[in-house]
């Protein structure tokens, strides 16, 4: 439960004196319930079932004076009193579910906001180790499971102070009977127990299906095409044929435990208000007219008691949400990249003026294995020219592109711009003076005109026609039926390849970048394109500073600096004859397999 009271002091934060001003209203309008059955008697009496002048009840009194006014008056004006009582009642009810829609739905908004800010501030080495599916998750269907605990919280605030309220008013009454009942209360309380820890571990339950289903379908969508190629059909859908029964079976248990909880809790009562009414006949001397008003109230409660229950067990059910969503932001507050505010405000990019450095930098993805991914790397990148980084499969490649954009973090050693250390403080200046094309290019569900002003809003269409010219992309998007405002699908499904990293290239120098970095961005390109790219790149040679990743070594031929990885450190360096000559070195090897391979 700890879960819960943390986000219901969040709420409290959230709402302030507006949750006292409902807890409040939901009083009152309990108070007018309770008048409402009040003004039952005089008219009860008036029809002839009840006679308020028998007895001492505590009703003579309260009703005496009506006695001195022609009963149509009285009666009249206790039904007018009483349309009033219901129609005030009713509009102030009606108010405050508008405000607990609004105080739910506001706060469960800044949940989502909050948590989503939390996992575009957390580093990415975050993201290498958390599957992205259980994120997806924890932000849609775990959110929606913690909004629907915190209405159920809200309905039992609601229940709560209306049990109370009537409860009051009983005592009033009768207070041995009042405390007859409560004591009946406390034993259904007992009855109840189980089957509300029942309800938190059908909640677990619940939320581990609902991350397999959502992990599974998601993996198999973004690889539907692996699927439909190896003839996988049969075997995924055995797969969601076991996890959908599952899903019902868990569903079946559900109800059986609420339908379970709801027939002990209506037999004990039934047997609690038949003990009630015995004693009440069989021992104490009340009016009819006592009896009759503590067992309206009393008819009124018992719902109160069962919504009581439902509330606290449906809330249980939802403890495992809090949980998943409490954790998953502890986990983002443990791994910050970037400050408080770090949206506000326009980030100026850096101005670069000598160099990017790394100074003795080790790396390993988990520091409880022996292995780095880095070690050793002493590197200097000058600005303005083109530095190439070549390696065999698993060298450390990425990984050091990684580390000099900052998605890294070094175990050992500092980045420096400028002789400035890399750091939260210059982080999004350095970001936002790189463009990045990767290997596998990403491209959102849009049209082509939003996936390119989504990097530089301002850019107008000749700036987009010449990034698309500097890609050798504009001769395919000019044939394309509704040209820039063509949609190219999810992940730009409706492109091939090659088309799809032309875009994502122009994208990248539409921004106008001071570093382009390029991992491996022309690999699904044909030999013209390539060659068309490869001039303009050596057109921007002076005016950017260019970082690439290549396995065909033949791309890199006009590369100022070539540095060659193995195994993580860095065993060559130098202009790319040099390197070539080098007959022994790992870079002349590499190239004599390209060129026996292309042969």
């Amino acid at each position: 439960m700890g879960q819960i009271y943390f986000f219901i002091k969040r709420l409290y934060s959230y709402s302030g004196k507006i949750l006292y001003f409902n807890l409040l209203g939901i009083a009152i309008v309990s108070f007018l319930d309770g008048i409402g059955i009040f003004l039952l008697i005089p008219m009860l009496s008036y029809s002839g079932i009840i006679d308020l002048k028998v007895g001492n009840s505590k009703f003579s009194s309260l009703y005496h004076f009506t006695n001195n006014y022609p009963k149509i008056i009285v009666l009249c004006t206790i039904l007018l009193f009483y349309i009033a009582l219901i129609i005030i009642q009713n509009l102030l009810q009606r108010n405050l579910q508008i405000r607990n829609v609004k105080i739910t739905h506001g706060f469960i908004r800044l949940l989502r906001l909050e948590t989503y800010d939390l996992l575009l501030k957390v580093r990415w080495s975050f993201y290498t180790r958390e599957r992205k599916a259980d994120l997806i998750n924890v932000m849609t269907m775990e959110l929606s499971r913690v909004c629907g605990g915190i209405i159920q919280f809200l309905q039992f605030l609601t229940s709560l102070v209306f049990t109370i309220i009537q409860i009051i008013l009983a005592f009033y009454l009768s207070i041995k009977l009042t405390t007859f009942v409560l004591f009946s209360g406390f034993v259904l309380a007992f009855f109840s127990r189980r089957f509300i820890k029942r309800s938190k571990s059908l909640g677990e339950k619940t939320s581990l299906i609902a991350q397999e289903y959502l992990a599974g379908i998601t993996d198999q969508l973004n690889g539907i095409k692996e699927i439909k190629s190896n003839t996988l059909e049969e075997f995924q859908l055995n797969w969601l044929n076991g996890l959908t029964r599952g899903m019902v079976e868990e569903q079946i248990e559900y109800m059986d435990l609420k339908t379970s909880s709801q027939t002990t809790y209506k037999i004990v009562s039934a047997n609690l208000i038949a003990i009630f009414v015995f004693i009440f006949i069989t021992f104490f001397k009340s009016q009819q007219t006592d009896f009759l008003i503590v067992f309206l109230i009393f008819s009124r409660l018992w719902p109160r008691f069962t919504d009581i229950q439902s509330s606290l067990e449906q809330i249980a059910t939802t403890i495992p949400a809090f949980k998943a969503l409490t954790e998953l932001q502890r986990r983002c507050r443990k791994e910050p990249e970037l400050t408080e505010g770090y949206l506000k405000g326009k980030v100026i990019p850096l101005c670069l003026k000598n160099k990017i450095e790394c100074q003795n930098v080790y790396f390993r993805y988990n520091p409880k294995e022996e292995k780095y991914a880095l070690q050793n790397i002493d590197l200097d990148i000058p600005i303005n020219c083109m530095t190439a980084i070549v390696g065999p499969s698993g060298a450390g490649k990425s990984t050091l592109i990684d580390i000099l954009m900052g998605l890294n973090i070094p175990e050992k050693g500092n980045v420096l711009i400028d002789g400035i250390p890399l750091s939260s403080d210059n982080l999004l200046q350095l970001r936002n003076s790189v463009s990045y094309v990767p290997q596998d290019p990403f491209l959102f569900n849009a049209s082509i005109r939003e996936n390119l002003l989504m990097i530089s809003p301002n850019s107008n269409d000749q700036q987009i026609w010449d990034a698309l010219e500097f890609s050798a992309a504009a001769e395919f998007v000019c044939k394309l039926p509704q040209g820039l405002d063509t949609l190219i699908g999810d992940r730009g499904i409706r492109l091939s390849g090659g088309e799809r990293q032309r875009l994502v290239l122009a994208r990248a120098i539409l921004k106008k970048p001071a570093i382009l970095v390029l991992d491996e961005a022309t690999s699904a390109l044909d030999t013209g394109n390539e060659a068309k790219i490869q001039s303009a790149l050596e057109r921007l040679k002076g005016t950017m500073t260019i970082i690439v990743i290549a396995h065909r070594l033949s791309t890199i031929r006009k590369a100022d600096h070539v540095v060659v990885l193995d195994q993580g450190e860095i065993i060559q360096e130098g202009p790319f004859d040099q390197l070539a000559s080098e007959k022994k070195g790992m870079f002349s090897y590499l190239l004599r397999k390209q060129i026996e391979v292309s042969v």
